[in-house]
């Protein structure tokens, strides 16, 4: 087996796609432990290097800019590739372009699931869509790894510490949103306001320390269920939206916690990396391929006529 140097990853999608990508990564690095490690993935998504330690370097891709600019950017990506020295790259996407352009890379190893360009690949792997999306993505790295899977994690460093207003406290963490793109996609995968506004109600006349957190594309829906003064005026209530700073306060916020209840999302996957005892909501999407089978997440169903759905 060669012993790979400088591997380059492509995997496009939002942070929750890269946290599911996030083992297929770290099987490499353990295979491969001086390699450097190269992450190309959408704008949106670059934070993702900060919530391991084994991602040396992130190319933002814009896969989803409209019209010419689109191939320009493609075309861009491909030549920069040309003069970094990556002697692998493995690339998510069952797209037939996938394989195209990983062989105008000139990349000598290229691994990628199979299409009907698949002959350009020098390792191709079976798409097997039926599992959970981080062993689907885990499957890529079989070619060259024997490393076994084992669920996503994240490092949370030292210094990282808890709010001083949830230190030494109980709580219960309530994430309501869902990504801006799976809106505009007319995946409705959240919950409306009066379930939201019923459900912190009850934990806070239950007693119960209730954080509310959330960012800008939470915040239509997080607006309104402020507007409740029954919710704002108890003192067991914990507005936390806006106030983490990134990806890893969130991570700290629920690992600490006794729940957290959130919808699909990425979230959710933040919540599964931490091993946080997770109420996982969903509406049409599959949660076969997105949570893993474990006793710390329990999901919860609305049964809906077209789910589960989630590629197609």
């Amino acid at each position: 087996m060669k012993d790979f140097k400088n591997i380059l990853f492509i995997n496009y999608g939002g942070i929750g796609d890269e946290i599911l990508f996030i083992p297929t990564i770290k099987s490499a690095k353990e295979k491969f432990p001086n390699s450097k490690i190269t992450l190309a993935l959408e704008p949106r998504s670059k934070s993702v290097q900060n919530l391991v330690n084994f991602i040396d370097e992130v190319i933002s891709v814009d896969i989803k800019a409209k019209g010419f600019k689109k191939y320009f950017i493609v075309l861009k990506f491909i030549i920069s590739c040309w003069f970094k020295g990556f002697d692998c790259v493995i690339s998510s996407g069952k797209s037939p372009l996938v394989a195209i352009i990983l062989f105008l890379t000139f990349i000598k190893e290229r691994i990628g699931y199979d299409s009907k360009f698949g002959f350009l690949l020098t390792k191709k792997v079976t798409l097997n869509e039926n599992q959970y999306a981080g062993k689907m993505y885990h499957d890529l790295i079989k070619p060259i790894s024997d490393v076994e899977y084992k669920d996503p994690e994240i490092d949370i460093p030292s210094e990282y510490k808890l709010p001083e207003i949830l230190e030494n406290k109980e709580y219960i963490v309530i994430h309501p949103g869902v990504s801006k793109i799976s809106v505009l996609k007319n995946i409705l995968k959240c919950p409306k306001l009066p379930f939201w506004q019923g459900l912190i109600k009850d934990l806070l006349q239950k007693n119960k320390n209730v954080v509310l957190l959330g960012t800008n594309d939470d915040r239509d829906l997080i607006e309104e269920i402020l507007k409740d003064n029954e919710i704002t005026n108890n003192p067991n209530f914990i507005n936390y939206f806006k106030k983490t700073k990134n990806l890893l306060d969130m991570a700290l916020i629920m690992k600490n916690a006794k729940y957290v209840i959130c919808v699909d999302s990425a979230p959710l996957h933040v919540a599964v990396c931490t091993k946080s005892k997770t109420f996982a909501i969903f509406g049409p999407t599959n949660e076969e391929k997105l949570v893993p089978k474990r006793d710390d997440i329990m999901v919860v169903k609305n049964d809906i006529d077209c789910r589960p759905c989630l590629w197609h």
